[in-house]
């Protein structure tokens, strides 16, 4: 049970797996204003760096749950360097129908709401772990424009148009579950750059360490297309965000 070797070798060297900076990270933590000693359960915790710089700098503690083995010991690795492994653990595992022993104050699943099929049951998932009046996260992709074309979209790695909504509607498809989005962080052009375009520079780097590898011709072809498909698709059609919810 692990994510397939292409994207912990396209992601190596990324702490956020998603589109969202340091700042805004550290921004949207703020922008929850919840208080120390806050629980947190994070699904698809990635290489963990939401949980333990929210910690570090917040006060929160919790478990993260990822099915890479490889981001979950760069996320242990993370919790010691930041001095917050008594504060924070990551278990690896499948986080769909992952639900906290405790309730939680904080339930996340920052950009893989496949874990839930879809954006719906991800909340309702989320919701199974939270205490009374506390705060679900979820990071979802959006349309910024429209694309013209099912090609167009699928060069957004989305199947169909309908894979995803513009911004007002996603945010009325969480009203429509029963939640009230109460804050929002939104990645930008800029950060969307910073997201995929370091991951090209692992590609490279790793096929230059890596020239015979098995897998050494599926990472030269991507390489060869991705950033031309990411500047004409990506960058001008999909947004993404982190949205904070309450239940009504």
């Amino acid at each position: 049970m692990d994510l397939p070797r292409i994207f912990t070798i396209r992601e190596s060297s990324h702490r956020i797996h998603n589109p969202l900076t340091p700042d805004k990270l550290a921004a949207l933590g703020q922008a929850l204003r919840l208080p120390a000693g806050t629980r947190v359960l994070d699904l698809a915790s990635g290489s963990g760096e939401m949980l333990c710089t929210w910690a570090r700098d917040l006060g929160f503690s919790g478990t993260g749950v990822d099915l890479s083995t490889v981001f979950t010991e760069q996320a242990r690795a993370r919790a010691v360097e930041l001095g917050v492994a008594d504060r924070v653990d990551f278990v690896h595992g499948d986080a769909s129908g992952h639900v906290a022993d405790e309730p939680v104050g904080l339930a996340a699943c920052v950009g893989a709401t496949w874990i839930g099929d879809g954006v719906a049951g991800t909340a309702a998932l989320l919701s199974r772990s939270l205490s009374p009046g506390g705060l679900m996260l979820i990071g979802e992709p959006y349309w910024r424009r429209t694309p013209p074309s099912q090609e167009v979209a699928e060069a957004c790695h989305a199947t169909s148009l309908t894979d995803f909504l513009p911004l007002p509607e996603l945010i009325e498809q969480f009203g429509d579950l029963g939640y009230d989005v109460v804050e929002m962080m939104l990645a930008d052009q800029d950060s969307w750059d910073r997201y995929c375009a370091a991951q090209w520079l692992n590609l490279r780097r790793w096929l230059d360490r890596n020239p015979d590898d098995e897998l050494a011709p599926e990472v030269r072809a991507e390489l060869t297309t991705e950033p031309a498909r990411y500047a004409r698709s990506t960058r001008e059609y999909l947004g993404w965000g982190v949205f904070a919810l309450m239940q009504r």
